[in-house]
């Protein structure tokens, strides 16, 4: 299983016994499931996981509890329920736990989280985005042509991925369609992640990753000469690089506090 995850022993064992036994299956789950294009029901995931990982057995019944636990549901049973996909989970809004207090003293404290139009002459892409509040950098983004639960779920898994422990996070978004699914709640619970939401209609309450959109569009969209949409993604996974890794960022004192913070 740990070859499989490429991942050490040691936090397999960490996870499943501190948090949650089953987000490696689920991982495992997921990606059989995704690779079926959200077609396969439990039964051919658990045959799928026997063809693609040797050695990985996991029951039909083991894999219903767990697809029905993270919300993996396949395709033609999501086209039969009346329901709106997008529709808000109005039981799974949380509180706003940062009540703007945007400020932090160590990494991996709080997160971040939105998703933003990518638009050139009619053409569409969306970004999702996980900055984290410390040094206001991108942990992790995914862009795709469809603004739905994968596109966030991604970025969520893969900024978990890279950072490993955040048991003690607190992650922020707004109440997107996305962060109020069931998917998204069982992800965070699974790896000890504690949900903030700012309130309906409220984007001050969100402001840092607002602002870093907003400067992301300035300094790509508006100041380069773009003939396509493919064009402009490509621009701005080169910014994203650029900005985490070279861009000079400003800095304010905090008079109240004593302190520097970041300031794009």
């Amino acid at each position: 299983m740990c070859v499989v995850l490429e991942i050490s022993s040691k936090t397999y064992y960490k996870y499943r016994n501190k948090e949650d036994p089953d987000y490696y299956d689920y991982l495992i789950i997921k990606e059989v499931f995704d690779e079926s294009k959200g077609t396969y029901g439990y039964r051919r995931v658990a045959e799928g996981i026997k063809v693609k990982y040797e050695g990985v057995v996991m029951n039909g019944k083991k894999v219903l509890r767990i697809m029905k636990k993270y919300n993996l549901i396949p395709k033609y049973v999501r086209e039969s329920k009346k329901k709106n996909k997008n529709e808000r989970i109005e039981d799974n809004v949380k509180p706003n736990l940062l009540n703007r207090n945007f400020n932090t003293d160590a990494p991996n404290k709080v997160w971040d989280t939105d998703v933003t139009y990518l638009i050139f002459k009619g053409s569409r892409a969306y970004l999702s985005t996980i900055i984290d509040l410390y040094d206001r950098k991108v942990v992790a983004y995914k862009i795709s042509k469809h603004n739905d639960n994968k596109l966030v779920m991604d970025t969520l898994n893969k900024a978990i991925a890279k950072r490993k422990d955040v048991s003690e996070l607190i992650i922020h978004s707004d109440q997107g369609f996305q962060y109020t699914s069931y998917e998204y709640k069982a992800i965070c619970e699974s790896n000890g992640i504690t949900i903030s939401m700012s309130r309906k209609g409220t984007p001050i309450d969100d402001s840092p990753i607002e602002s870093w959109h907003s400067l992301l569009k300035k300094e790509t969209l508006y100041n380069n000469d773009i003939t396509s949409l493919e064009e402009y993604i490509q621009l701005v996974e080169e910014w994203i690089e650029f900005y985490n890794t070279t861009r000079i960022k400003g800095k304010k004192i905090n008079k109240k506090k004593g302190y520097k913070k970041n300031d794009k």
